[in-house]
């Protein structure tokens, strides 16, 4: 079967290595959920260790030559195959329950299929997914100047694990960057109590100017100060905590 070509605006990079692959898979096979989506499959070197499993296993792949090698590689994942953009579609479509994402993700959207996973926090229980290895330390980050936006917003709802890192040569064509897998489980917030919108703008507003106190960086909004939120106005948004922004975002008047 002739290979796929790896296309270069779609950010592919196949990976290579049957031994990570395998390893990726394997992470996770302790999920008691079965509803497993894969992110951009390309020629199937997870798809086929995930088929091993017992899993109700679906593919999304923006990738029309993909997608034809795939059919002829599992053909009895046919089915279960959607050829569509992850980013505009409605995972209730793909599943009527809760679900878990796999994937070796195309660098060039990785954030943003992250951001879609937040967005989807009540739904999306496990990620397991192959990224830039900086923005995987970004991510998994829990304090210090790597720390950014995504990595709060995710903490909220997940505990993140950076797993491995991978070399460029695992790939082909290999990328000029190494990269990471990274893991994230649904924690035991079931939610916050401050509008998510306000809880995100706040965030962001925090780390746009990251290099000002919160006080500074927080000028444009009405922040009502109490005990709880006093002693934070001197800090920057790399030194709070997920339950700090929650705090500040709840003496927003």
């Amino acid at each position: 079967m002739k290979a796929v070509r790896a296309k270069k605006f779609l950010g592919q990079h196949f990976l290579i290595n049957e031994e990570i692959a395998s390893r990726i898979t394997d992470l996770i096979s302790n999920n008691n959920n079965k509803n497993v989506l894969e992110i951009g499959p390309g020629m199937g070197v997870l798809t086929k260790y995930l088929h091993e499993k017992n899993i109700n296993l679906k593919l999304i792949e923006i990738d029309r030559e993909s997608v034809l090698y795939l059919k002829n590689k599992i053909p009895e994942l046919e089915h279960n195959i959607f050829e569509k953009d992850f980013l505009k579609i409605n995972l209730n479509e793909v599943y009527s329950q809760n679900l878990s994402i796999i994937g070796n993700f195309p660098y060039n959207i990785s954030s943003q299929i992250l951001f879609k996973v937040y967005e989807n926090y009540e739904k999306v229980d496990i990620v397991v997914g192959m990224f830039q290895k900086e923005v995987a330390e970004r991510v998994a980050s829990y304090s210090g100047r790597k720390k950014g936006i995504l990595s709060v917003l995710l903490q909220t709802f997940y505990d993140i694990e950076y797993c491995f890192t991978v070399d460029e040569n695992q790939f082909s064509p290999p990328p000029k960057v190494k990269s990471a897998v990274i893991r994230l489980v649904r924690n035991k917030r079931k939610k916050i109590d401050v509008d998510l919108k306000s809880y995100k703008m706040i965030i962001k507003a925090a780390y746009n100017q990251r290099r000002k106190t919160i006080k500074n960086a927080l000028k444009s909004f009405n922040l009502k100060k109490d005990d709880k939120t006093k002693h934070l106005l001197k800090l920057r948004a790399e030194n709070l905590s997920v339950n700090d922004f929650i705090n500040i975002t709840s003496n927003i008047q």
